[in-house]
């Protein structure tokens, strides 16, 4: 069995193989992600993308992008690419790459089938009269006054309508279903809408345009999908969705299945919030490391396997969620742990002088790639007379217990040496500004005669060091769910401390051939990874994708 066959079924693996076990659909399982081309996919896309994607493998089935091109006044190609190109980085490999435009004129015959059936007419009813006559929860809808036009009027008027005669709004075409249903998506809903705009695709072929609600179901069973997975906010449309396929006797409708979405915390998903952050120059575009886009991720460091795991931890369920980020952060902290190299990075430096150390003296100290596995390899470590090591890894007057470097005392250089700290260098205002120590030659891969050494600090050779600039990046805001509150805007629960740019930590020279989408480990500090955005030649920028441990769950409480 592979690996997706492996896992433990959900509702949907359940209803899945009932179908098989009863022939419903020949067998066959066939699913897709189609989403609209007007942004950029964030973690809680990535939840839709594998559920549908895994769920077709899983039962060697197929799988397809379609894209919901039906609103050309927020659709961009450029959000075509990006979204290909974020779902290639995710893993999911579609079997076909479908655009719901090349269904228009399919869907416009159609929609004329349902006119000729009197299920459709079409409504001159302004925009503000069609939001009266729909009612609302608590009271009926009331029948449109254009609702028994005959057929031929109603032929004629959407002829027209589709030749261009008439103006944005002037009509739409509705579906005549039930103006009385308590279910607010059967009344009388939209089919098509005049546009007079230019699309990607079919350039200006049509002004008028297909709503969703019509164009997705149909879609799907165009295509030949079995299985229409999406997100519980769309269970109220499925009878919608099953009323076209039904009226059009469609001979074997897919079937819609909802599960829950899920959410972060300390973040926000919804495009209008997200939209807001770019545009306003809060964050650094899409791809910001703060942001819960799949971009914004990838820049900070994180893996397909780490946004997986975290998403099959999670589960599918029918009871929506708000998951803490820690727990995505957790999936990475594993991944990363067993693949990253360690590296050696200071980014608040102190510097050491080896006094007895030869000043003409340098060498190459051999140090793994990773500790537990050795098939990693190993790397060359220049070392000389003096070295930086970490602020926090000095104390002038420590507490009992503090095992790393203090006045007379002594530490381990990570895969070298034993140093002793034997005067401390102070600038005018009492600052620390430089440690001078002796090392133990014969302690190089060897303990010390007569003594424990129980601290280890890593360390960076000052005369090979590159530099680099450093982002620490927080939670972007300061509460959990930054909209819940009604009487206040999101933007003041933004945290000001959610990056911290440090500009010229110590690095180990190796990093300075750091390419993107490695990820190390800097030793004792963190997992980083190469920023894709700011980093080019002469310049290195690394973003801290995850400390080593959760620290979050300390600090907030």
């Amino acid at each position: 069995m592979s690996e997706l066959q492996e896992k433990p079924n959900h509702f949907i693996h359940n209803i899945v193989e009932e179908h098989i076990a009863t022939g419903r659909f020949e067998g066959r399982v066939h699913t897709r992600f189609p989403p609209e081309p007007n942004g950029f996919l964030h973690v809680g896309h990535a939840k839709a993308i594998l559920i549908s994607y895994s769920t077709a493998k899983r039962y060697s089935g197929k799988f397809n992008l379609r894209f919901d091109d039906t609103n050309p006044a927020k659709e961009d190609m450029k959000f075509v690419d990006a979204i290909k190109e974020d779902m290639a980085w995710l893993g999911t490999q579609w079997d076909h790459l479908c655009f719901a435009s090349s269904y228009f004129d399919q869907l416009y015959d159609m929609a004329v089938q349902l006119i000729k059936k009197e299920k459709a007419y079409v409504c001159s009813l302004k925009e503000d009269e069609l939001r009266q006559y729909r009612g609302d929860l608590k009271t009926p809808g009331k029948n449109s006054p254009y609702r028994d036009r005959a057929v031929g009027e109603n032929l004629e008027l959407f002829e027209r309508m589709k030749a261009g005669e008439f103006k944005d709004g002037e009509h739409v075409l509705r579906a005549k279903i039930d103006m009385t249903s308590g279910n607010m998506n059967l009344r009388d809903p939209l089919i098509y809408r005049i546009r007079h705009m230019h699309h990607p695709i079919t350039k200006d072929k049509w002004c008028i345009y297909p709503l969703y609600d019509f164009t997705h179901g149909l879609s799907d069973a165009i295509e030949g999908i079995t299985h229409s997975l999406c997100s519980l906010e769309f269970e109220d449309h499925r009878p919608l969705y099953d009323w076209f396929l039904k009226e059009l006797e469609w001979k074997q409708p897919p079937q819609q299945i909802e599960f829950a979405k899920g959410r972060l915390n300390f973040t926000v998903m919804g495009k209008r919030h997200l939209s807001a952050m770019v545009e306003e120059k809060i964050v650094d575009g899409w791809d910001d490391p703060r942001l819960p886009t799949l971009r914004g991720l990838r820049r900070r460091g994180y893996t397909p396997t780490a946004i997986k795991s975290f998403w099959e931890q999670a589960g599918v369920t029918k009871s929506d969620s708000v998951f803490d980020f820690g727990l995505l952060e957790e999936s990475l902290r594993q991944d990363l742990n067993d693949t990253a190299f360690r590296r050696m990075a200071i980014l608040d430096p102190i510097k050491v002088v080896l006094t007895n150390y030869p000043d003409d003296k340098e060498e190459f100290i051999e140090a793994s790639n990773h500790p537990q596995k050795p098939e990693m390899g190993t790397r060359k470590l220049p070392f000389a007379k003096e070295i930086y090591i970490d602020r926090d890894d000095f104390m002038e007057e420590p507490p009992k217990k503090y095992f790393r470097l203090k006045p007379d005392g002594e530490v381990r250089l990570r895969n070298s040496y034993v140093i002793k700290c034997n005067e401390v260098i102070k600038n005018d205002h009492g600052d620390i500004i430089e440690l001078r120590c002796t090392y133990d030659p014969e302690t190089l891969g060897k303990k010390p005669e007569g003594r424990k050494v129980k601290g280890i600090v890593h360390w960076v050779s000052a005369k090979h060091a590159e530099h680099a600039e450093v982002r620490i990046y927080d939670r972007l805001f300061t509460v959990e769910n930054p909209t819940a509150d009604k009487e206040r805007d999101f933007r003041d629960f933004l945290n000001s401390e959610s990056l911290k740019s440090l500009p010229h930590c110590p690095i180990e020279p190796g990093l300075a051939k750091a390419q993107l989408g490695e990820n190390f480990q800097f030793e004792r500090v963190g997992y980083f990874t190469l920023d894709s955005k700011h980093s080019e030649d002469g310049k290195l920028v690394f973003n801290k994708s995850v400390s080593l441990k959760d620290t979050w769950q300390k600090i907030s409480q």
